[in-house]
């Protein structure tokens, strides 16, 4: 090991070979990010026992259509082996779960919703992961049971490896208009639509339809002989129904109402019009004072106007939401490649510019509408706002731990150079991370199928590497001055220092390697485990035959008081050049006085 070292920090050639294949490898990992050989993530999927099925059908649906959905992916869900026991939960929401909190399932309390809470074997005893069951069931189940209720929303909820959001992707669209709202993020969630990797996109608003008010006629209700409130009550009594007596019991101290309505097959329309609303009022009848059979068509107009949908706001501005999941990829790739077919598709509609500002999100888009000069937002929520708060404040620290190092550094060796090595032999420990994850996402998509994500976790575990690969190279910087300080040459004392500490080197390097294993089996801390196992052979080997070089190329491995053990002697120092070597000798006066031993001259 000493004379390897040795050979390679004697000569210029050699250096440069080593120096240059740092130099590419450290350039063709950072590439592999941008050319997508490794994928980034917030935090990869996780096999979990459960998932929810969200179900929303049309605004204006009955309960009766929603059970129809339900009932269909019930039924489907029933020939599923992995799965032991299901809830649904008709009207409303399911019992609140980590999920639940952020995505609204307490608020849900209308007709056209719906949620199936699915509880699945454990996962330590079924071949396939919870994601990739939902991965093959989500499109069988969408095109099963999507169409038997027009406008039909259906989306698997699988529990969150980190913190929860209302869904992966949530593009907002502020603005004032609401017409102009409507219209333009139906626009983007067909693009969102077309968009290879996205799922389970909705749009979170009402839709638009047609209802009818019946209004009495009391005009008509007095020449008929009827009175107002006799109309109002059978038309409570018919359509919504309405307490007709009570009843007393002892076991309560308050009287219980007697509820009574018609049956839901007599409530129910043969279609949605204004002429089978009337044709069900025809059938309804009231006796009048001369004991005459009225039909209630006869004093009751019937109005068909526009629904009112509800109005969303945030921040005190009325805004419009999309939201979409991914199917087995990072949120990352497509939301930037539907943020670019935004920016072309909505060019014919509206001046579309970048947000730039520092309390601006950086894929956010200011659209103004080229005929009204209307200005709306938008802007992108949900994971992939945490995902670029994580890895921005990820990156923070990053940079404050170099910065405290080199700050440490300096005032212990009183050296930027020395401080310069030791951070660059630390942040070379990169090239291992991201080789790392490249190596084991190939590895997985032959095993599992699926990617191997550079996530959040993998920057800790960089991060962590940090103060590990300092170690290694203040080892050797220490070793090699105090050497120096003895008389050795310096080409030597580095050489030796390498080969001395290459042992302690690499028996920590095993025992990370060792006690990361399984953490890398992990579905969550998987990339930590990945950073410390790649990124200490990375830095192992940055340590003891690139830093070596760097040690060489500066003075400051001298000691400032350093003498050399001949320099009080009274000689001269004569430089000779031989055969592509410098040789310098010392003669001095008294050889017998300066030279301990004969070995030593």
């Amino acid at each position: 090991m000493e004379s390897f070292v040795y050979n390679i920090i004697s000569k210029a050639r050699n250096k440069w070979i080593v120096t240059l294949i740092v130099i590419f490898s450290m350039l063709g990992a950072i590439l592999m990010i941008p050319s997508k050989l490794v994928l980034a993530k917030m935090l990869p999927g996780k096999s979990a026992n459960t998932f929810t099925i969200y179900i929303d059908t049309a605004t204006n649906a009955s309960i009766q259509e929603t059970k129809k959905v339900t009932t269909c992916v019930q039924n489907y869900m029933m020939h599923e082996k992995e799965v032991l026991n299901m809830g649904i939960n008709l009207g409303q929401g399911a019992p609140l779960d980590y999920a639940g909190l952020v995505k609204g399932s307490a608020f849900k309390n209308m007709k056209n919703q719906a949620e199936i809470v699915i509880n699945l074997t454990d996962k330590h005893e079924r071949e396939e992961p919870s994601y990739l069951m939902v991965h093959r069931i989500r499109p069988e189940i969408q095109a099963e049971c999507g169409e038997i209720v027009p406008h039909t929303s259906i989306r698997f909820t699988e529990m969150p490896s980190g913190p929860p959001t209302l869904a992966t992707i949530v593009i907002e669209l502020f603005g004032k208009d609401d017409r102009l709202l409507r219209n333009t993020i139906t626009r983007v969630a067909d693009i969102l639509n077309e968009t290879e990797g996205l799922v389970d996109v909705d749009i979170m608003q009402d839709d638009l339809y047609t209802k009818y008010n019946l209004v009495p006629d009391k005009e008509k209700i007095i020449r008929a002989g009827l009175s107002v409130d006799q109309v109002n009550q059978i038309t409570y009594l018919a359509f919504k129904g309405t307490a007709v007596a009570v009843k007393n019991t002892r076991d309560q101290q308050d009287q219980i109402p007697i509820f009574l309505r018609l049956s839901d097959e007599t409530r129910m329309l043969a279609r949605s019009s204004t002429d089978a609303l009337r044709a069900k009022l025809s059938s309804l009848r009231l006796i009048n004072r001369e004991g005459l059979m009225i039909p209630l068509s006869e004093v009751i107009s019937v109005e068909g106007i526009r629904s009112s949908p509800s109005i969303f706001r945030k921040n005190l501005k009325n805004y419009v939401a999309v939201t979409a999941e991914c199917d087995m990829v990072s949120q990352v790739y497509p939301l930037l490649e539907a943020r670019e077919t935004m920016i072309e598709k909505l060019a014919d509609e509206f001046n579309v510019t970048k947000v730039t500002g520092i309390n601006t999100y950086m894929f956010d888009l200011n659209l103004v509408d080229k005929q009204t000069g209307a200005q709306m937002l938008l802007r992108w929520d949900g994971e992939m706002k945490v995902s670029l708060d994580t890895f921005r404040d990820l990156g923070g620290a990053f940079i404050a731990a170099l910065v405290l190092m080199f700050l440490l550094i300096v005032v212990y060796y009183k050296s930027f150079a020395l401080s310069g090595i030791v951070l660059i032999g630390s942040f070379l420990s990169i090239i291992g991370v991201i080789i790392g994850h490249w190596i084991t996402d190939k590895i997985q998509l032959i095993v599992l199928e699926t990617n191997f994500f550079l996530t959040a976790t993998s920057l800790i575990g960089f991060i962590s590497l940090m103060g590990i690969s300092a170690r290694s190279s203040l080892l050797l910087i220490d070793f090699t001055k105090s050497l120096i300080e003895e008389g050795m040459e310096k080409k030597r004392a580095i050489a030796v220092a390498t080969a001395t500490r290459a042992k302690p080197i690499m028996l920590t390097a095993v025992a990370i390697i060792l006690g990361s294993l399984l953490l890398a089996t992990d579905p969550i801390f998987g990339g930590l485990g990945v950073a410390l196992i790649f990124g200490s052979m990375a830095a192992t080997l940055v340590s003891l035959f690139f830093i070596p070089i760097l040690m060489d190329n500066t003075n400051a491995m001298m000691p400032s008081d350093y003498k050399h053990p001949l320099s009080e002697s009274k000689g001269y120092v004569i430089k000779a050049k031989g055969k592509g070597r410098k040789h310098w000798c010392v003669l001095v006066d008294n050889v017998k006085d300066s030279f301990r031993n004969k070995e030593e001259k």
